[in-house]
């Protein structure tokens, strides 16, 4: 991301004030997943971007949320709390809606709530999981709590506002992989978000910023903070370089900005993406660019892992080993590989059938493999935005 002195510089502390002009669910309605397509108005603000960035979302809580702690609190949601870790003085309201998570008890809230319980069996009930031997049963019982359960959950503690907010981390921006080139789209920027929500403790749960772009933005009307974040995935500089992308679900935003990239820039370089959801039916995400760029040749190879359309689920890396002699012809030939997506699951398996292929069609031992993907990674031939 470039700038100069006449470009203004968006910053998490100064971010920009603009509008969400587009949100259209990518998703099919019979599909287990929400996905969805946001475009966000930059026109004339200066914020500059590259493909591969990501960009940051400045969210709100939920109002229902809020308002159901600061009735369990005994407050008004008027009172003046001061910010943890800082002089700036707030009402309580705004606070819990603009300011600070709601969400990540930790052990030490858990002792407070103890020591300010006046029932018997609550403060019982909460001095067992701080004891000694506790450990893995406090980690289980913060796991599946937000604050708001805490106080649900013991009514005989009381705290006062600033107690309660003391107890809070500060509410922190997003980062979501950008889906759009700025040579396509000069005065947008494209994200795909998988909006979060699930259950625990048997309450509904909503993901902060995905809800909020999903269900709190009215378009071109609610103000939204934004900033754009530079990344160190990067396209090659050398645009004859054939390019493998793997980007499952949402994993894919990057990888759309690349190839629409690739595409103004005439890049000679090939093109090759690994895509996997559920179901092709309602969870092929962009399909018609997809497979107009695989009709066109721009996508060179296009290679889907529905996994929930047969008996055994495969997924990107079953293709990517199904692919592997090719696949190491690319790398030999001088190909980045790219991988967008999960952390946790997705990654590891994809490096796992990365290293599998490299020392199998290199025909060299388990060490070898490791240290032609290492150089890779020195080479930046190798990068890898996960989350």
């Amino acid at each position: 991301m470039s700038s100069t002195a006449s470009t203004p510089s968006y910053t998490k502390d100064q971010p920009l004030l603009t509008r969400i002009v587009e949100n259209r669910q990518l998703t099919g309605p019979e599909s287990e997943k929400e996905t969805r397509h946001f475009a966000i108005d930059i026109a004339g603000s200066g914020l500059t971007y590259e493909a591969g960035d990501a960009l940051g979302i400045c969210p709100t809580n939920r109002p229902l949320e809020v308002e159901e702690i600061i009735e369990r609190l005994g407050a008004t949601g008027w009172e003046a709390v001061t910010m943890p870790r800082g002089s700036e003085t707030v009402t309580l309201r705004e606070a819990l809606l603009n300011k600070l998570a709601l969400a990540g008890p930790t052990r030490r809230t858990v002792e407070l709530f103890a020591q300010r319980a006046s029932a018997a069996a609550e403060r019982e009930r909460l001095q067992a999981l701080i004891a000694p031997e506790s450990v893995q049963a406090l980690a289980a019982f913060t796991a599946e709590r937000h604050f708001v359960d805490l106080l649900t959950e013991n009514p005989s503690a009381v705290l006062s506002p600033q107690e309660f907010v003391d107890q809070l981390r500060r509410l922190a921006p997003r980062l979501y992989s950008i889906a759009s080139s700025p040579l396509v789209y000069p005065e947008r920027v494209h994200l795909t978000v998988s909006v979060v929500r699930y259950s625990t403790n048997q309450r509904d749960r909503h993901g902060v910023c995905s809800t909020f772009l999903a269900n709190r933005v009215a378009l071109g009307e609610t103000p939204v903070l934004v900033f754009a974040a530079e990344s160190h995935f990067r396209l090659p500089q050398d645009t004859s370089r054939d390019v493998i992308m793997v980007g499952p679900g949402a994993g894919l935003a990057p990888f759309r900005a690349f190839l629409q990239q690739r595409e103004v820039t005439r890049a000679p370089g090939r093109n090759w993406l690994f895509f996997g959801e559920q179901h092709r039916a309602c969870d092929y995400l962009y399909r018609e660019e997809l497979e107009a760029w695989s009709g066109s040749g721009h996508l060179a190879r296009l290679d889907l892992a529905f996994s929930r359309d047969q008996a055994e689920r495969i997924y990107v890396q079953q293709r990517m080993l199904e692919a592997a002699a090719e696949l190491w012809r690319w790398l030999e030939g001088g190909a980045c590989l790219y991988v967008c997506g999960d952390a946790k699951r997705m990654a590891k398996d994809v490096d796992g059938a990365l290293h599998r292929i490299v020392a199998e069609q290199g025909a060299m031992p388990v060490e070898a493999a490791a240290e032609y993907v290492k150089r890779m990674k020195r080479e930046k031939r190798y990068q890898r935005d996960v989350y």
